[in-house]
């Protein structure tokens, strides 16, 4: 049985447990072992010393303090048959960030702009997730007459600082989302 701040959220049938390296993990999947990069301190310090997997079977979804949708909401949400510009980021959008929206959206010809911000555990010295969503509401109410091609979604997840791997991971995120076009930003996911 599986917990999340005390509420049953899902049953694992464990078919295999192992004891991993996390130090060849840590190097192969973040390029560093260094315990200077928060994922690796985190997986190294903070992860259980066994790992498990197996069948996962969810019993409900796990109540965030912000509002959250599944990928089917997302897409049902948007406009059928026009393609989707997404735009992933961790902190508060600033006015360059805001402008790169702007000019991807009317780049790509008559798309919806998929505003779609990460917002689980932060890493060291990032904003609160629940004060980025204050931040991100504020926005979105401040342009929805100017910019009602513009929709906003949060996710439940924690940047790992992986650099082009979790690129990618977040390239197809969104794609389950409903995005067809991805921004990529200038150190996206610690590249």
């Amino acid at each position: 049985l599986l917990k999340w701040k005390g509420e049953d959220v899902a049953v694992l049938e464990a078919s295999s447990i192992y004891k991993p390296n996390k130090v060849v993990e840590a190097k192969e999947v973040y390029g560093t072992s260094s315990l200077e990069h928060p994922t690796v301190f985190s997986l190294i310090a903070e992860t259980g010393a066994y790992y498990v997997g197996g069948n996962l079977h969810g019993i409900k979804s796990v109540a965030f303090p912000y509002p959250v949708q599944t990928p089917a909401e997302v897409r049902a949400a948007l406009p059928e048959g026009k393609p989707v510009v997404a735009f992933q980021n961790r902190n508060p959008i600033h006015r360059a960030h805001f402008e790169l929206l702007v000019c991807a959206q009317r780049d790509v010809k008559e798309s919806t702009l998929l505003v779609h911000p990460t917002c689980g555990p932060t890493q060291p010295g990032d904003i609160d997730g629940v004060v980025r969503i204050s931040t991100y509401e504020a926005l979105k109410e401040e342009t929805k007459q100017e910019f009602p091609m513009f929709r906003w979604a949060y996710l439940p997840y924690s940047m790992k600082m992986a650099g082009p791997r979790e690129a990618i991971q977040h390239m197809i995120i969104r794609k389950n989302f409903g995005a067809t076009h991805f921004i990529i930003g200038r150190d996206m996911a610690g590249t």
